[in-house]
Formats: C-alpha cells, structure tokens, sequence
C-alpha cells in the first residue's frame, strides 16, 4: 500500500442469512363440477387469495373432471403470524368458452384454508376439499384437490450497482495486440456434446460456457507502438496513421510534414476528383455509448418496419418451457403476426441491417520490384490482408480485384490501406507505402446503385525514396444487401474457402424406366436335373442396380421373356451409362454372364405423360460366356463376339415428381418436365435473423469453448447458406433469401451447424456437426404478413432429449390469390398426373427416395463451398424409414388424438342417456324429434354445426408458425433403452437378445388385438353359418319379425321410438349389458379351433 493511504476498512463477520418464507398452493384436479356452459360440461380455472395476493391457473376446457397440476406460490410477509391467514380458493366457468361467448365467469364453487392447515415442504400431500357455496341459492358440488406447503429460502440480495472504479476514464485503454496476417488455425478439438450430437453413443456432460463482455465503444483501441521507428507517411492530405505490424515483426512509425503523427491528431481526405455531397453518417452519442444498445436486434430499413428488442437468453436452464413445443413469438411492427402489412419492395426488409464498410482493391502501380505483395487494411482493431498480387498483365503492376467486408457496427474514424512486401528480409523494408482515410467522407452505397468507380491514390509513408507508386481502390458504406457481399472476405468469417454464402441448385432428377420385355438367341445350358431355367437381367446405372424376376423360357430354352418394369434415378447431365447384364443364374455356382451391353442415357428418349408412346428397342449382347460340351465348363468369348439380343423399352419418364424428401415434409411437387409446371402462386421469403444460446460444439486452445454456426434453408430445388459466423455462441447472419411458390402446401426447413471444414487440410473431409432443425410449414402462413419467432434446436442424442439454442427466423409468404385461385389450387391433386395412372409402389418408391438423396449428396459435394453429405441427409430427413420405438408411440398417440372426437362424441352422448344436464337431453330430444320429422333438415344442419365449429376454433388459431415438437415426438419421455435401440443398429448379443424379447411382448400385445378383431368379425358371420344352430334360428325368427313390424309401423315412429329408448332416463335403464349384446358374446367365433 502507498505510504499516506487511508486504513483498510474491516468488514464485519457475514451473519446468517435472512430467509422468507413461501407458501406453495399446488391445484391438482377437481371432480364433479356443476356444468355451466349450456352443453353439460365447465371449463373450470382456479383463484388463490392468500393476503392480497391473487393468482389464477389455466383454463381447462370443457371437461367437469379438470386437472391443472399447477403450483401457485405467494409470499408469506409475516411467518409468525401465518397460521392466523387464510387462504381461499375458488373455481369459475371461464365465459369464453361459452357456445355464444358471452355471459359471466360463473361461480362453481369455493374453499378456505387456514393457516393453521399449511404443512412443512416433505410432509404435504394431496387433500380433496369439498367445494362450499357462496351464498344460500348457489347449487354447487364436486371436490377440488389441493396440496399445499411452505418452506423458507435465503431471501435474494439486490444485485449491486455497477459503479467503475475511481480513476477508470482516465485510465490508459487496454492494449490490443497487433492482428498478424491470418493464417489457417490450429484445429481445434469437438467438445463432448459436439461428438455425441455426430456420433450419439457418447455421454455428453454439461458445458457452461461463459462470454467475456463487450468492449465499449473505447474499447476499439489501435495497437501500441513497439519496436524500430518508421519514417513518416503521408496521406493525400495530410498525416496518415502509422501502420501496424508487419509480416516480420512490428513496422515502423509515420509522420506527418510537420512533426510524427498522432493516432488522436488524424484527418485525412480522398484525393480529387471530389465526391458528391452525401448523406452524413449517423454520428456516435456525445456519451460515448452505442448507438443502440446490445439488445437491439433491428433497425430501421424501411418505411414499413421499426426497431424491435430481442431478449437473450442463456443457452442452459432446464425450466418447464426449455422444450416447448411453440416458438417464442418476438413482438415488434415488423414481425407482427396477426397485424397485416403492406409488401414492402426493400430488399432485406425482414432482417436487421448490419452496416460494412467495404473495400476493393483492383491494382497497384509504380511500386519496386517485389515477390508476393499483398494488401493490409486496418479499421480500428479489424485487420485484414490480401492474398499475394499477381502481375497478369505482365507489366510489373499487380493486381487483386479483392473486395473486403469490415464490420461498421461501430463505426471507426480512419481506415488504413497499405501495401507490402512478402519476400522483404525485415520489416522496414517490407513497407510499400500506405493511404489513409477519413471515414466520414466515405459515401454510402444504397440499393439499387452501381458499383462505385475506384480510383488511383499516391502511396505515401516511409523514407523519402522508399516509398513510390499509385495504389487504385474504391471504398464505401453498405449492408449486407450490397451485391458484392457474398464474394467479399468478411471479418466475421476470415477463412473464406468454407465460409461464405452461398446459393446451391439441386439437380434435375428423371426417373428412368427399363420395361424388360424378352431377350432371344441366348446360350444357356441345360439346368441340373428337376431345376427350371433361371435367367435374369440385371441393369446398373451408376451406384443403383436392380434384377429382374425369374423368366418364362421357351420350349427351345434360347428365349425368355419378363414383361417387368425397373425404375433408377438420373441426373442431369445424363451423363452416365445404363448397363446390362444377363445372368444365368439355374447353376448352384456362381451366375454366368450371358451377355452384356451399354446404353448411354442421353440417347434415351424423354416421355411427359402417359399418352406418349415410346418404341420399344432390340439391344445386341455381347462378351458373354460360352458353355463348353463337357461339364458346364465356362470359357470366355472374344469381346465383340454376338450372345444374343435384349428387347427394351426405356424412357425417361417427365411426368413425375422425384421425391428426394420425405412425402409428408415435401418443399416441392412439380413434376421433372419443365413444361407440365404451373405458375407460382407467391413468393416465400425467409429473413435468418440469427441465433442465441448455442452451445459450444468445439474447444480451442485446449479449454476455450467455440462455435463456428451456419445455417442451411431448402425449399424446393433451392438451397441457401448463410455465412460462417466465427466463435460465437449467438451468431447474427441477418440474411435474406426468396422462392418462388407452386404449391402452398409445402414445408420449408431451416437447419444450423457448425462448420468444421474449414479447418480440414489437404486430401482431409472433416463432417460439420448438426446443431439443430426447424420446418415451417407454408400453408400456416397468412398471405402478406411476417412472422418472426425464436424456434428451440433440439436434437436428440443417445443421453436424450438436448437443447441446443433457438434459431430466431423471420418468414413471410406473399401472395396476390383469390378465393377462385385458392380453390382451384387445393382441389387439384398433389402429385402429378403420372403418380395417380402409373403409381409407383410403396417400397419402390422409398429405394428411389433413397438413390435421390444420395445423387443430390454428390452433386451438391462438388460445389465450392462443399454442402456435405451429412447436411444433405439430414436436411431431407434420410433415415426417416428407420425402425424406432420411439416413432411407434409417437404415432400411436397421434392415431388416439385423431380419434379424440370420437371419444368425447361417446362420452356426450353417455351424458345425455344418463341425464347428467337435464337441460341439455330434454334438448336432444327436441332436436332428433324434428330431424326424424323433417329429415330432409339433417343434412343442412350437420352443415350449419360444422360451420360454427369452425367459426369458434378461429379465435383459436395459431399465432405463429409452429416449430419442432418434442412432446408430440415422444422424445421428452423416451426411455434410454429405447434410445439405445434407434441409434445402435446392430448391438451385442445379450442386448439384442433383451430387445428382441422386448419386440415379442409387443408384437403379443398386436397379435391379441388382431385375434379380438377377428372374433368379432366371425361372430358376425356366425348369425347366418348356422355354426350356433341354436343362435341362427334366435336370429333369423327376429329378423322375420323385425321385417313385419317395420312393414306395418310408419317409419319415423319407429325411428323416434326407437331414439327415445336409447335417451330413456337412468330410472328405466338396466345396469347390466343389453339383451343383444349378450346374444352377440355369445356366438361362436374360429378361435377355438387354432393350434
């Protein structure tokens, strides 16, 4: 401590924490209610009262048996006093839920509890109240179940203010060491949850990864001087800032005409010819604080869209919503999702502008010879260079033609272009000269404007003489939007080989069709004694390949023939070659080749439709193998040598659609033929604003967590990839992408990854690891409305069920139909026309999914940048097909929601028998009485009903897109074996063992309810089999006189009748099962005769 300070001040001994108490008030179910709403059923909420603190649960609708299983907690303010409180409890019909949405919350029901009552946490439990009446006339019943308990909890210390340390704005900023020449990086290594998400046998643990804050606005400081001096360097009007390190080391300092140059003293202006006046920037807050705070996600792009804020949020916290099956809608005018907007004309109108000060530099003149120039730019602490300069002309000049993407978020005074020598031996000899800008004078670039003009600029700094030349470069302000964007070396992503954006075409798929019909003049030897002949064709083309079935031979065995259709897919070019072979295949060796030959595609002729006939072909086969006379022995024929010929029919068939995707997650349904397309309906435009939360997938350096996210999107035969954000957990991409709509009922998926390929050397393919997936489905979009929301990422792993961030999308489906177009477009069939009058099967049809997917995988692998094949199948969803026990239930379930109505239908009309709402069955009785009296009414009512549910479940409609669910998916509640069994394809023995024990038992479950099913069909047969001779004779005299009452009773008083039997009141009604209904048991069905 320095001599004259002040004491140190002693802190007191830290006492016991201060605690409050909670009351937790847990609203399991209620029973029996009283029905409010007019249809014999409540929808039922819950309000807890204790000391003025009022707080409710959801509403559950129309059920009289509600469950909530909802905590409510309340602060006790006064512990001693508690058992003094009381705490109230009350149910109400929630009026909303109303059949004419009006009326009043109605009253079912109340309970006091006193504080007395109130258990410690650990020793609650649940506890039925019957639920009392509010006044003397209320009719009220039923039960509500309650668990309550306190306990007490360290009270929380309010957060301490952040004050900076006295002294701190006269503190010397911090030092940011000079930015080398980028190099390729050391690679890194995949964090444990990276390696499960690839390879999901592994146990990822928990990785928090914590992000230092954000440099300030002071924070953007130049480098500190090191080293030898430099001589002074010039800008074209005036002192220039002195360049920053070399390629070897530190460089040496500049100085201006007068004196050196400080960094705090710089002015520089562009070289005549002068500008045109334009629009100042926006200049920083006098405060010194951003223009916007972090938060801030969007700014002001054009007339029709505003700022919106963007809550971050961490990418850990296992809370009731961290799997949340919708996406967290994020409020804002631009994002609205129930406010119609305008179609605005701006480019990117639907992400946040993200300003760059862009840099081209085309070529250099007049400078010394040198080997390997290169070009460093320095705005601030950003720092980029140039690949080595080549003389193309041959004049001594190199040239670049390079343009550079500096971040301007906040925005820098100076920018710093300098030229240098590669092949220099020391630093100050590596300098070529320099040129320095003012940043305030740089135009802006608005869209649509041409590219701006460069212009030659005297290189200056150095010593005297050293330093010559002309350097031509144009710099401007712009956004992402500008068109030289996707091609510039961004700051955000340095090593731009695997970084960039980029905008990827799938191929054009055909599905090629191989009618084998005969094949005649073939050398096939006498099969074995009692084998028939067993000649096949087998057809190649690329990695595909299918046999036929076995052949019809002729008597002379030197004909066959198999009338069989062979489908592949093709790819343009049609390059490839169709390869046949015909096998023998009667031997007990080996098959023999009969004969071979080679088609190339291009040569075969392209159908549309089924209308157009195609000419069937003979194909000469050759280089097949001869039979010698004694014992089958084979010998090979001279190439050329003639074994026959083939009779095909081949085409390329342009009527269907290939389906590379799933069919019920299908982005596109035209067919191949470009001439069977119809128009677009709309446009589909995605805005990927960015990600938060992302968890690390890498570690750099041996312990620093990373994340190098992209994000993928497809639609149709479109692929869009943004740009490599580099080690950052929320990446902002803010990009822009648009598709042309042909059919509304498609589904748009969204994927995002993390790059490594970028760090794989020569000859080495590194796979980028899967971080998450969304699909949005077009047909839930409303026309000419944005809709922005966070979606989570989950993926699931071997551990379960991970969350690895949200994806914040912005998506608008444009479209000017009318209800004539809207009409026309859904009536009309999904596939095209060939898939209804030439179907292909089911198994067929998912091996060609299959070959699709694979074609698209290599062709979109040769683009530069790669989109590797993991993308691709994980984008189409490749191993959809697979068996899951998982997807069983999940479909199990959906199978029982669909079948929900059904349920409640039967539970209603159980209600009405048993005249639960008297009310409601006298009205049941009215309604059939005049529907069997007017009949011709059922059908118009039925109608009129169906409308008015539709009407109603409109206030209910989804707000926004849906994401990926979890629930619905059964991943939240999957059990480990069962993950065990989807991801381990072939496991141990024992294991195997244990799974297929597992299979049986439900596989015994499936066959009981096939044999139930069964029974009660052959029980219905059995009335007439007279197999129950007994029963026949039962069921034929009834039907006798059921046949004359009917004849002699009119038959609306039979139907009313027979309704008002069904709907008699429970006082009339047997408990025990109707007399048919025991008939029906006791006939006789076939399972008594099965081993």
């Amino acid at each position: 401590m320095a001599a004259g300070g002040p004491p140190p001040t002693e802190m007191p001994p830290p006492g016991p924490p201060q605690m409050v108490r909670k009351l937790a008030v847990e609203v399991v179910d209620a029973r029996d209610l009283v029905p409010k709403d007019g249809l014999g059923t409540s929808s039922a909420y819950a309000v807890a009262d204790f000391d003025g603190q009022r707080k409710r649960t959801r509403t559950v609708p129309r059920d009289l048996n509600p469950q909530w299983h909802e905590r409510l907690e309340f602060a006790v303010p006064d512990p001693a006093s508690m058992h003094a409180e009381s705490l109230d409890v009350s149910l109400y019909h929630d009026r909303r839920f109303n059949p004419s949405g009006g009326g009043k919350n109605n009253f079912l029901g109340r309970v006091r509890i006193y504080g007395s009552q109130f258990s410690r946490r650990g020793e609650e439990g649940i506890v039925y109240f019957p639920l009392e009446k509010r006044s003397l006339l209320s009719w009220i019943r039923g039960e509500v179940g309650l668990k309550i308990y306190y306990y007490d909890e360290p009270a929380v210390p309010p957060p301490p203010e952040d004050r900076p340390p006295e002294g701190a704005d006269n503190a010397p900023p911090p030092e940011v060491p000079p930015e080398e020449p980028k190099e390729l990086p050391e690679v890194p290594e995949p964090t444990e949850a990276a390696v499960e998400v690839q390879q999901p046998h592994m146990q990822p643990p928990v990785i928090i990864v914590e992000e230092a804050p954000m440099h300030g606005p002071h924070g953007s400081m130049m480098p500190p001087m090191h080293g030898h001096m430099m001589p002074p360097m010039h800008g074209p009007h005036g002192p220039m800032m002195p360049p920053m390190h070399g390629p070897h080391g530190p460089g040496p300092m500049m100085h201006g005409p007068h004196g050196p140059m400080m960094p705090q003293m710089m002015h520089a202006r562009m070289m005549p010819p002068q500008p045109e006046p334009e629009p100042e920037p926006e200049q920083p807050r006098p405060d010194g604080a951003e223009p916007y705070p972090p938060e801030v996600r969007k700014t002001r792009m054009a007339s029709s869209t505003e700022r919106v804020r963007i809550p971050r949020h961490p990418s850990s916290g296992f809370g009731p919503d961290y799997y949340t099956a919708s996406p967290r809608v994020i409020s804002g005018r631009f994002v609205s999702t129930g406010e119609a907007v305008e179609p605005v004309q701006s480019t990117y109108d639907l992400v946040e502008p993200m300003r760059y000060l862009f840099v081209r530099i085309v070529r250099v003149r007049g400078i010394r010879a040198c080997e390997g120039p290169y070009v460093k730019i320095q705005a601030g602490p950003q720092c980029l260079r140039s690949r080595p300069g080549r003389d193309v002309s041959g004049t001594g000049n190199p040239e670049w033609n390079q343009v550079f993407a500096v971040s301007h978020a906040k925005p820098e005074p100076t920018l710093e272009i300098s030229v240098w020598d590669g092949g220099a031996p020391s630093p100050a000899d590596a300098f070529l000269g320099g040129v320095c800008f003012d940043l305030s004078d740089v135009p802006v670039r608005d869209q649509p404007d041409g590219p701006l003009a460069a212009q030659w600029y005297r290189l200056e700094g150095g010593e005297p003489g050293m330093v010559t030349g002309d350097i031509m470069v144009s710099v401007w302000i712009g956004t992402q939007a500008d068109d030289v964007f996707p091609e510039a070396w961004n700051t955000d992503a340095p090593y731009a080989a695997y970084t960039r954006a980029k905008v990827y075409q799938s191929p054009k798929l055909w599905y090629l069709r191989a009618s084998v019909i005969e094949a005649q003049d073939l050398r096939v030897p006498a099969p074995p004694p009692g084998l028939p002949f067993d000649v096949r064709v087998k057809v190649q083309l690329g990695f595909q390949s299918a046999r036929t079935r076995r052949s019809v031979a002729s008597s002379s065995g030197s004909a066959f023939a198999w009338a069989e259709d062979l489908m592949f897919v093709a790819s343009e070019p049609l390059d490839d070659t169709l390869v046949l072979l015909v096998e023998d295949r009667s031997m007990i060796k080996e098959p023999a080749l009969l004969g071979h030959a080679t088609i190339p595609v291009s040569s075969v002729e392209q159908r549309l439709d089924e209308r157009q006939i195609v000419a069937s072909r003979w194909f000469n086969l050759e280089g097949g193998m001869g039979h010698g006379d004694g014992g089958g022995d084979q010998q090979g024929q001279p190439p050329g040598f003639y074994s026959g010929r083939l009779h095909l029919r081949l085409s390329l068939e342009g009527g269907y659609h290939v389906l590379d995707e799933a069919a019920h997650v299908c982005s596109d349904y035209r067919p191949t033929a470009k001439q069977l397309w119809k128009p677009p309906v709309g446009v589909l435009e995605l805005g990927i604003v960015g990600a938060c939360g992302l968890l690390p997938m890498k570690t750099k350096g041996g312990s620093k967590g990373s994340t190098d996210a992209y994000c993928v999107a497809k639609y149709g035969k479109k692929w869009v990839r943004t740009r490599t954000v580099t080690d950052s957990f929320n990446p902002r991409w803010n990009e822009q992408y648009t598709w042309q709509v042909y059919d509304p009922c498609t589904v748009l998926t969204v994927a995002v990854f993390d790059n490594w390929r970028m760090f794989a050397g020569a000859g080495d393919d590194r796979q980028d690891y899967r971080i998450g997936k969304v699909r949005v489905r077009v047909s839930t979009l409303e026309s000419n409305r944005a809709y922005t929301a966070s979606y989570p990422l989950l993926v699931l792993l071997r551990s379960g069920l991970k969350k690895m961030g949200e994806v914040q999308l912005a998506v608008r489906f444009s479209s000017p139909a009318h209800l004539p177009d809207t009409w026309t477009t859904y009536t009309s069939p999904l596939l095209p026309r060939m898939h209804y009058l030439r179907p292909i099967g089911v198994a067929q049809q998912e091996a060609l999914r299959g070959a699709a997917v694979r074609t698209v995988a290599a062709w979109l692998a040769r683009s530069e940048p790669p989109l590797g094949p993991e993308v691709v199948r994980y984008m189409l969803d490749a191993d959809a097909h697979t068996w899951s026990v998982r997807r069983a239930k999940a479909n199990w379930f959906r199978i029982m929601g669909v079948l929900a109505w059904a349920v409640g239908l039967e539970r209603w009309l159980d209600g009405v028998r048993r005249w639960r709402n008297p009310s409601t069955t006298v009205l049941v009785h009215v309604l059939y009485l005049v529907l069997v009296w007017y009949p011709e009414l059922v059908v118009p009512t039925a109608s009129l009903y169906v409308f008015l549910i539709g009407v109603w479940y409109y206030r209910f409609r989804p707000r926004a897109p849906a994401g990926m669910d979890a629930r619905l998916s059964q991943a939240d509640t999957v059990e480990g074996d069962e993950l065990e069994e989807e991801f381990d394809a072939v496991p141990a023995p024992d294991v195997l063992r244990l799974r297929y024990e597992r299979l049986r038992t439900l596989a015994g479950r499936v066959q009981r309810v096939m044999g139930d099913v069964a029974a009660q069909g052959e029980r219905l047969q059995a009335l007439v089999s007279w197999r129950d001779p007994r029963a026949s004779r039962i069921f034929v005299g009834v039907c006798l006189a059921v046949a004359v009452a009917l004849y002699a009773m009119p038959p609306k008083m039979v139907a009313v009748a027979s309704g008002f039997y069904y709907l008699r009141h429970p006082m009339f009604r047997d408990p025990m099962p109707a007399a048919a209904v025991n008939f029906f048991r006791r006939l006789p069905s076939l399972s008594d005769r099965m081993l």
